[in-house]
């Protein structure tokens, strides 16, 4: 089982170190010295991490072979894909690897069928889920536990009780919006008296 675990970014320095986009939550398991990564473009690979550091809340890793700022900068944007048995399981219970949750079913906490998980897409601030549903179209829930209180492996459901408008957004409800109507209305009736 292949899992992307990073992405690297800009060259730091003159030695051949770069920034990494961290994309696991085992950076020292995964992106540890002595790891060796595939790569997405594969011509780019295998990469062997020789050394790493933390540097102004960033990762920077060095791989073997990688001498200079030359050819640290004709790796930006090569995504690191490390080999993991797809029997192995995070360490901590409340975390999940990308491949546990695609294909879940997921429902709401009444049960209602929504779709299926179809992939987990990892962004800076948070991860997302993107939920495929019976007409076709595609949602994206944030995968914080407000939302998606439970991931049920053994059954192979994803429980969700998303807020109104994000799984339908005909029912969603605008904040303010009363009172934006509301000062639209006062606004008009100022209006038509200045123009007297």
């Amino acid at each position: 089982m292949q899992l992307v675990v990073g992405k690297i970014g800009r060259a730091h320095g003159i030695r051949g170190d770069v920034s990494v986009e961290v994309r696991t939550d085992e950076p020292e398991l995964r992106l540890g010295p002595g790891a060796v990564l595939l790569t997405d473009p594969a011509s780019a690979g295998p990469l062997t991490v020789e050394s790493g550091k933390v540097h102004s809340g960033r990762l920077l890793l060095r791989f073997a072979g990688v001498k200079d700022r030359n050819g640290a900068e004709a790796l930006r944007g090569t995504i690191l894909i490390a080999e993991v048995d797809p029997e192995e399981s995070p360490e901590d219970p409340e975390e999940y690897y990308d491949h546990q949750l695609i294909g879940l079913d997921v429902v709401l906490l009444d049960g209602t069928p929504v779709g299926e998980l179809t992939e987990v897409v990892h962004l800076p601030y948070q991860d997302l889920l993107t939920v495929k549903k019976a007409d076709g179209t595609e949602v994206l829930v944030p995968f914080v536990a407000k939302i998606v209180p439970t991931i049920d492996l053994e059954n192979q459901r994803a429980v969700i009780d998303p807020p109104g408008g994000l799984i339908d957004p005909e029912r969603a409800v605008v904040a303010g919006a009363a009172e934006a109507e509301t000062a639209e209305t006062a606004g008009g009736a100022e209006g038509s008296e200045e123009s007297r």
